[in-house]
């Protein structure tokens, strides 16, 4: 019975616990960098003129701006490099999107309406998978960004803040 609950708990316990951080980085770092390629391969003018509709001013500025958070946040995220710095540019495109788009939308992010023999049609999406992206992101800078990351190894090279103290 105590193995079944110490499984339970953790279901490879002699895994250290820093790599959950490896399915979070891949998913959210993808997630991301996909969305910034969608649109630069939709054309940033395409872009530009959504955030036009919605109100945005300099919608040219915000959408390239939006477009390089999106592909290098999600290639760092990926490579594991600077993750700290590059989550505060990614949470705020995330809440301008919930707040601009998501927001009156409700919460859920599936919202079945109809299945005919066309396939399923669904209804706008809500915030759900913004706030799961800003959870993630927040995971991730407060338990690192575990193994296999180019932090790690940047590490290796850059001067430790107390040896140059002691200097």
């Amino acid at each position: 019975m105590n193995t079944l609950i110490a499984r339970s708990v953790r279901l490879l316990p002699s895994l250290p616990p820093c790599w959950y951080a490896i399915p979070l980085r891949l998913i959210i770092g993808f997630g991301f960098f996909q969305h910034g390629y969608a649109k630069l391969a939709r054309g940033p003018d395409d872009f530009s003129h959504i955030l036009s509709a919605l109100g945005m001013s300099h919608p040219a500025l915000l959408a390239w701006a939006t477009i390089l958070v999106e592909i290098f946040g999600g290639l760092a995220v990926i490579a594991g490099l600077l993750i700290p710095l590059a989550s505060v540019p990614m949470i705020i495109v995330l809440l301008v999107a919930i707040f601009t788009v998501h927001l009156p939308n409700g919460f859920s992010s599936i919202k079945l309406q109809s299945v005919t023999s066309a396939g399923a049609h669904f209804g706008q999406p809500g915030y759900e998978t913004d706030l799961l992206y800003i959870g993630g992101i927040i995971a991730l800078v407060l338990g690192g960004s575990g193994p296999l990351a180019l932090d790690r190894y940047l590490l290796r090279f850059w001067p430790r803040g107390d040896a140059a103290a002691a200097s």
